[in-house]
């Protein structure tokens, strides 16, 4: 993919197309790494399609949660969403690049973008799980400024949690005089 190109990010409902293609994307990678590493084979396609259709990301939804699509070139290449566990503590769920975008420096501003809509929802706090082997996501957390914390859940699946403090975004200072500019 061209490097000139810019990615936009925005909120987008969890059921629109192209975020029901990025779930399948989504899954559907996750699910073969972990089936390749531990059982040596790519997901059972009956499997893959029963657990796409029982998963639902309507939990991404205002007013207490939200899916950012990023797009690259103008195509759907990547999501993340958020959703709140309590009145300040956001979770971030899905975060995902598509193979063919990676390494075109969509995913810390993706991260950005969903840490935003977090702020907005009114999280002072967000955390996130993933796995052993998705170490790039790891590499991804850690290096945006995530710490890993102990286990807030007990999901099978999830080896490493992390957590990042946020803050609401700064009001610019108050002008101070004649000449002053934000």
């Amino acid at each position: 993919m061209p490097r000139m190109t810019t990615w936009t990010f925005a909120p987008e409902p969890y059921d629109s197309p192209d975020a029901v293609d990025l779930w399948r994307a989504y899954y559907t990678e996750v699910s073969d790494r972990w089936y390749r590493l531990h059982q040596g084979h790519a997901t059972d396609p009956g499997e893959l399609e029963r657990e796409i259709a029982a998963a639902s990301w309507s939990e991404l939804v205002p007013p207490t949660g939200s899916l950012i699509v990023a797009r690259y070139a103008g195509e759907a290449m990547g999501c993340a969403g958020v959703r709140m566990l309590d009145a300040t503590t956001g979770e971030v769920k899905r975060v995902y690049i598509r193979p063919r975008a990676r390494g075109t420096g969509g995913a810390r501003p993706l991260l950005r973008a969903v840490e935003e809509a977090g702020r907005g929802l009114g999280a002072r706090r967000l955390r996130l799980d993933t796995r052993g082997d998705l170490v790039e996501a790891r590499a991804l957390y850690a290096g945006c400024g995530y710490t890993e914390i102990p286990p807030y859940h007990d999901d099978p699946y999830a080896e490493h949690f992390f957590e990042k403090r946020i803050t609401r975004a700064q009001e610019p200072p108050a002008p101070r005089g004649p000449g002053f500019s934000v």
